[in-house]
């Protein structure tokens, strides 16, 4: 399903997840279609290990990227520079958001994708995100194409979000 573009949900560490190739700009456009979300915010890549973000960590320095690690593997996403990165992921910012998760479900996919992937909350912007497969349908009815069984990690929340030039925190968990 990823592979050919398609956009799934799965379960995350404490949240339901909308994922897809990063590097497929009609897949992402899918996304932010299903999720009525501007292109402008930015999207958030997740991996199963530092090694599958690894391209996004370049411009920052030994400090940045060892502050980075060290939330590593968890719920902490870091806002790292990327000017380079496509539009569609980055929005309209100069930087694109990075997480390397704990959750086991989420690094077997990653793993059997072959990298990161794009990852954002489940929810119609502006909704709470979904807890079950039952709010999954509810907010997307027939726009989700598969579903991902699994468990949610039990967090309750989405990930913090830190910006990994100044440390600073962007959203508490």
């Amino acid at each position: 399903m990823l592979q050919s573009g398609g956009v799934i949900a799965y379960p995350t560490e404490g949240v339901w997840g909308l994922g897809c190739d990063p590097f497929n700009e009609a897949a992402v456009r899918r996304l932010l279609d299903l999720k009525q979300r501007p292109e402008s915010k930015g999207l958030i890549i997740i991996a199963a290990s530092l090694a599958q973000v690894e391209r996004w960590l370049t411009e920052l320095d030994d400090g940045q990227r060892e502050a980075c690690a060290a939330t590593w593997p968890g719920p902490y996403t870091w806002v790292v520079p990327a000017a380079a990165a496509p539009a569609w992921l980055r929005g309209q910012h100069d930087s694109i958001a990075v997480r390397v998760t704990a959750h086991p479900g989420v690094q077997a996919l990653c793993n059997a994708f072959g990298g990161a992937l794009v990852s954002t909350s489940a929810n119609i912007s502006g909704h709470p995100p979904a807890c079950d497969v039952l709010e999954l349908k509810q907010q997307f009815g027939d726009g989700l194409v598969y579903i991902l069984p699994g468990q949610l990690g039990g967090d309750g929340k989405p990930s913090e979000i830190r910006d990994a030039r100044t440390g600073i925190v962007l959203r508490k968990r």
